[in-house]
């Protein structure tokens, strides 16, 4: 029987009609997006993740550069977007040209304007248990899984991929949710040991149907994080053969993609409340 799919846009569309309400009860919640350069994926997530706020009624600003910035001068945009009261939240969409070092951007944004969760303050706070701001597309499959019922407590996990987006703080929420995690990455020895002792596996690395059908557990929860350009269009990580072995299945596309961009919007009026006081923002 084939794997009951997992959706993501049904789930993100009430977290958007959700974040209008917010933003309408809030009155303001300014979200500014920064691009440098012309890379043609993050020329494609700025533009959604920008229509998504203007339609949730939120102050988007959408900041673009020229690919040969300097990183002083990044940081200076940095600085002036951290100043500016009515900027609620910043997102420095990545890669960032070769001349410029990505961690020291990442640390110039201010805590509490971090909707992406990875200034170190937040990735300590995720790393320590207690999350302030987390990175949208782990609380999209949180979402997802929370959604469909999937039970973690004591559950197997293993996620494929230690990037600081998606695989490290993926595997730091499994964990609070009391699921046994393995995180395995380019150099795991027999990856299919692990991936066919998953309850829950799910798929972060960005290589075309890396995982087959032969690597997933009958009846296990597969999650396909993976958005991969190909000749034959988008794919994801995980071979579409594995939905007729596992019980849940996101296709792609249609699966996580949604939910980053709901999740994105819901950080940033979670950062809006920190900034008002109606929520404590430790520190």
């Amino acid at each position: 029987m084939p794997a009951t799919l997992i959706r993501g846009k049904p789930i993100a569309d009430r977290i958007r009609a959700t974040v209008a309400e917010e933003v309408t009860e809030l009155g303001h919640v300014g979200l500014v997006t920064v691009l440098v350069g012309d890379d043609p994926a993050s020329e494609v997530y700025i533009r959604l993740k920008h229509k998504a706020a203007t339609e949730a009624g939120f102050d988007a600003q959408d900041v673009r550069l020229p690919g040969d910035t300097s990183e002083a001068d990044l940081l200076a945009r940095v600085e002036e977007l951290n100043a500016d009261d009515a900027v609620d939240g910043v997102l420095v969409q990545l890669p960032l040209p070769k001349q410029i070092d990505e961690a020291r951007i990442l640390r110039a944004i201010a805590p509490l304007k971090d909707v992406d969760g990875l200034h170190p303050f937040n990735a300590g706070q995720l790393f320590l248990g207690r999350p302030t701001l987390v990175g949208a597309t782990p609380l999209g499959v949180m979402a997802m899984l929370h959604e469909h019922q999937i039970e973690l407590d004591g559950a197997r996990a293993v996620v494929l991929g230690r990037s600081d987006i998606v695989g490290k703080p993926m595997a730091q929420l499994l964990m609070q949710a009391n699921a046994t995690v393995t995180i395995c990455h380019s150099h795991t020895k027999d990856l299919p040991r692990h991936t066919l002792d998953a309850d829950v596996l799910i798929a972060a690395v960005g290589v075309p149907a890396l995982v087959t059908a032969d690597m997933v557990k009958a009846g296990s929860v597969v999650i396909d994080v993976g958005i991969n350009r190909t000749e034959a269009g988008l794919v994801g990580d995980v071979d579409p053969g594995a939905e007729d072995v596992a019980a849940y299945f996101t296709p792609v596309p249609g699966g996580v993609g949604p939910m980053t961009i709901a999740c994105l919007l819901q950080n940033a009026v979670r950062a809006a409340r920190f900034r008002r006081g109606e929520l404590a923002f430790p520190g």
